[in-house]
């Protein structure tokens, strides 16, 4: 690939005919260590005796104002097992939380930069974007030892437009492998649609049908270098596993819907 961004034949048939893409040293170490350094700056900034909400995909159905608000702010969300029975943080709160999200695209420069560069619009354009925009960024850390298991899920599902165009460009801000929690996927399975969504009304957010059953032998390991970004279509199944390991894997997740034909859905989260 270019410096450009922009994708060859070769690389969107793979992405048309999987689903996923990886595009390896899609970022430089200057850059990645950038991005691992503000947010370093962040967490030091962050008084975590002022709030504790937690992120788990296993129960989504259990959200906060502060989650709600997060949409709009850089806000802070731990591990559920940070904490000991008294409610009291395990390790120091820089190896304790989960995930920063979701505006950090647009609250701060840093991540500001990389998420408006000529190389990600580049790769848009590939895709077929007309005009991309991004609606939602995530740091996320897998913690050693405690990072949190993401269910199978799509993308779509909670940021859903009509028709569906979200896609995710997830960097890896550090080596991704099977020891310390990366990526899987079933290749192929975004051309069955969309299975469910993730929806907000009056009674709060849920899923407007259950979860499929998946078979665990469909799924294959999208193992990745620091630097590498995965392009993920927003009908892919994917998830990943709980790290066990002694290294983190740290990684910056922003999904991108397109704004020129298609409409937002209100009753997104």
């Amino acid at each position: 690939m270019g410096i450009s961004g922009n994708l060859n034949p070769e690389q969107l048939d793979f992405f048309n005919s999987k689903g996923y893409l990886v595009l390896e040293s899609f970022s430089n170490p200057d850059e990645i260590n950038s991005l691992r350094l503000k947010m370093e700056q962040l967490l030091d900034g962050f008084d975590c005796s002022s709030k504790a909400s937690i992120f788990s995909t296993k129960n989504q159905q259990t959200t906060d104002d502060y989650f709600f608000e997060s949409v709009e702010n850089i806000s802070f969300f731990f591990e559920e097992k940070a904490f000991d029975e008294d409610g009291n943080l395990k390790q120091p709160k820089q190896l304790s939380i989960n995930k920063v999200g979701h505006a950090l695209h647009e609250k701060d420069p840093t991540f500001k930069s990389f998420s408006s560069s000529e190389k990600l619009s580049s790769l848009l354009r590939s895709l077929g974007y007309k005009r991309p925009v991004p609606i939602q960024s995530m740091y996320i850390f897998k913690q050693p030892g405690i990072g949190g298991e993401v269910v199978p899920h799509q993308d779509n599902s909670f940021l859903y437009t009509d028709p569906p165009t979200c896609t995710g460009l997830w960097l890896a801000l550090e080596d991704a492998t099977i020891i310390n929690g990366c990526l899987w996927a079933i290749p192929g399975s975004h051309k069955d649609g969309l299975v469910r969504r993730f929806i907000r009304d009056d009674t709060g957010v849920h899923f407007d049908n259950p979860s499929p059953s998946y078979d665990q032998k469909d799924f294959v390991p999208i193992e990745v270098k620091a630097g590498s970004l995965v392009v993920i279509h927003g009908d892919l199944i994917h998830q990943s596993f709980e790290n066990k390991s002694s290294s983190s894997r740290h990684a910056y997740s922003l999904h991108v819907v397109d704004t020129d034909g298609c409409k937002w859905a209100e009753d997104n989260w």
